[in-house]
């Protein structure tokens, strides 16, 4: 599993673009392309979607837009592709304002987000991102892990609550797919 990447931005596209490193190539989807400068050296923090037909990578700027990302990954109808045009269009503390305020309009707002979708966004995660200690760090780097795996929400959020927070995310990982083989 990838965390960052820091090379040199040698592409712009609409969705995209190419990060140079150790004379390779990557491909990274992120929310705004145009704010990365051409031939400049960046870090970009990153998330590894993979599925049996896809292994794509997923781009953001700073710590916050993936920690966001990663807890909006879990609402049930959202996917990443979903998920970047709302960080494109929209603030993580306007984002996160809507969320826990409520605010259905506000969602909307965004492309292929619907009245539903957004419900369920409010409903998952309202009054649980404003608070992003180390600990929520650790789980969501967990989960992501567990996603990555192949492991579905459902049989996730069901270990979850059993996982001793204080240990290292391996030791985490361990413990969590033991109960996921029970």
């Amino acid at each position: 599993m990838f965390n960052y990447i820091k090379g040199k931005i040698v592409e712009q596209s609409s969705n995209y673009i190419v990060v140079e490193t150790g004379n390779i190539g990557y491909t990274i989807f992120v929310a705004n392309p145009y704010s990365y400068e051409l031939a400049k050296e960046e870090i970009i923090y990153l998330y590894n979607h993979i599925r049996e037909d896809e292994f794509s990578l997923y781009g953001f700027k700073n710590k916050e837009e993936k920690d966001l990302f990663l807890r909006l990954m879990n609402v049930k109808g959202l996917g990443p592709k979903m998920i970047l045009p709302m960080l494109a269009t929209g603030s993580v503390e306007g984002i996160i304002d809507a969320i826990d305020r409520g605010n259905v309009l506000y969602l909307t707002k965004f492309p292929k987000i619907g009245e539903k979708i957004a419900r369920q966004i409010i409903l998952d995660l309202k009054g649980k991102l404003a608070s992003s200690s180390e600990d929520d760090n650790s789980l969501d780097e967990l989960r992501s892990v567990l996603v990555n795996l192949g492991y579905k929400n459902p049989d996730i959020k069901r270990v979850m609550p059993q996982i001793d927070k204080s240990l290292k995310v391996e030791d985490q990982v361990k413990e969590a797919l033991k109960l996921l083989l029970k």
